[in-house]
């Protein structure tokens, strides 16, 4: 496991995990070692179970573990108390604080900004009739999206865009430069609030920006501290813009690689109908979706999962990759079929941790692919399948590249 071979298919290495070894310990390449629970049914309970933490203090190796089991920077940056960290009451208090930013109707009325970008980013290579879905279009859609949900000035932007784009390197790039990414937007987002703090008006206007309103938001009296609205700011950012990155790659990438399916979907769009795109969104973060591993848990407590016991300060990774190919609960698990309708699929996780950003990664993730396949109808991959390249590391699955090819268009 966790070879180049297993990234580029690592669906028959879980396939015999689901059939052998459910919950399996295993050494992962940063010497932790973990159980790995690859069952649609053990998943679910080990996601919504709270014996699980997500507090990386109760590892029982924090020592070893240390800057091992979670963003590489996080700690030394000050960032740790994130919704990916903690626990309630915590947990509950800062969620709730900005869960109000994602809500469906909140996303609804960003819908015509998310168009814009998609719109903008298609023109700036529709001509070309050569791209790189990933650099080009997947890449920078989620980041300034989010960035303008976080309320980053539009001149900061591109600055967001480097920083993230070295975090999604996973080794790739220069020796400490996530860490080093991290620290400067630390320094940034303590900056922005600052400034942001200062310039608050009394009453927050119409469609107030998420920083502005963290500064704002205050729980029983208890307002967020600095270090708070800083890594809640910084969280949103890493897991709302690499998800979403992998959806529009990986959903592009299986779209172009099913041409029947695609096909349907095009045809769909063309009489101006929606239930394939959302049904076909969903398939798609099952079939090979962006997250091919949630985030640490640590047992608190002995427990028993999949017939198997997990002792107290023992790491556990819940493998959705797997679970969400279970033949166990999903027919003809390994099909593609953009038209499934019993899916409920472990994508966005499951449980109190389920993903905030959930309604805005759908919208982005719809958007983005009608638009790519309504404006450039004979979207091509412009390379072997074989020689494309997936990201290294533990959590995300993601193209490295997707080269594509197209008739050129007029903006």
């Amino acid at each position: 496991m966790f070879t180049w071979e297993f990234a580029t298919d690592p669906y028959p290495a879980y396939a015999w995990l689901r059939e052998h070894a459910p919950v399996h310990r295993t050494k992962l390449p940063s010497g932790v070692e973990a159980w790995l629970v690859t069952r649609y049914a053990d998943a679910k309970q080990a996601l919504a179970d709270q014996r699980l933490s997500k507090n990386p203090a109760h590892h029982d190796e924090p020592a070893h573990a240390k800057g091992k089991t979670g963003i590489p920077g996080e700690r030394k940056a000050e960032l740790m108390t994130h919704l990916l960290n903690i626990d309630p009451p915590d947990h509950t208090r800062l969620r709730r604080l900005v869960s109000k930013a994602f809500t469906p109707r909140r996303v609804a009325e960003f819908a015509p900004r998310v168009q814009e970008l998609t719109d903008d980013l298609i023109d700036r290579f529709a001509e070309k009739g050569e791209a790189d879905l990933i650099h080009e279009f997947a890449f920078p859609l989620p980041i300034y999206a989010i960035c303008d949900l976080l309320g980053v000035p539009r001149e900061d932007q591109d600055d967001f865009r480097d920083w993230a784009g070295m975090m999604i390197r996973h080794g790739g790039g220069p020796r400490g430069g996530v860490a080093r990414s991290v620290k400067k937007m630390r320094g940034y987002l303590a900056d922005l609030i600052h400034r942001k703090r200062e310039a608050l008006p009394a009453e927050p206007g119409p469609g107030e920006d998420l920083i502005s309103g963290l500064i704002r938001a205050s729980d029983h009296g208890e307002h967020l501290t600095e270090n708070e609205a800083a890594a809640m700011a910084f969280i949103l950012l890493f897991a709302g813009f690499e998800t979403t990155v992998n959806l529009i790659g990986n959903g592009t990438y299986a779209l172009l690689t099913h041409p029947e399916q695609r096909a349907r979907l095009q045809t769909s769009l063309a009489e101006g109908e929606t239930a394939l795109l959302e049904t076909g969104v969903e398939e798609l973060l099952r079939y090979d979706g962006p997250v091919e591993l949630a985030t640490w848990r640590f047992a608190t407590q002995p427990l028993t999962v999949g017939g198997q016991d997990i002792a107290p300060g023992d790491p556990v990774l819940v493998v959705l990759a797997a679970a969400d190919r279970d033949p166990a609960r999903f027919a003809d698990p390994d099909t593609l079929d953009l038209s499934r309708r019993d899916n409920q699929h472990l994508g966005y996780g499951h449980g109190i941790h389920y993903c905030l950003g959930a309604p805005l990664a759908r919208l982005e993730g719809q958007t983005a692919l009608a638009t790519l396949l309504t404006r450039l109808p004979d979207l091509r991959l412009a390379a072997d399948p074989a020689d494309l390249r997936w990201r290294g590391g533990l959590i995300m699955r993601g193209l490295r590249t997707l080269p594509v090819e197209f008739t050129p268009r007029q903006g």
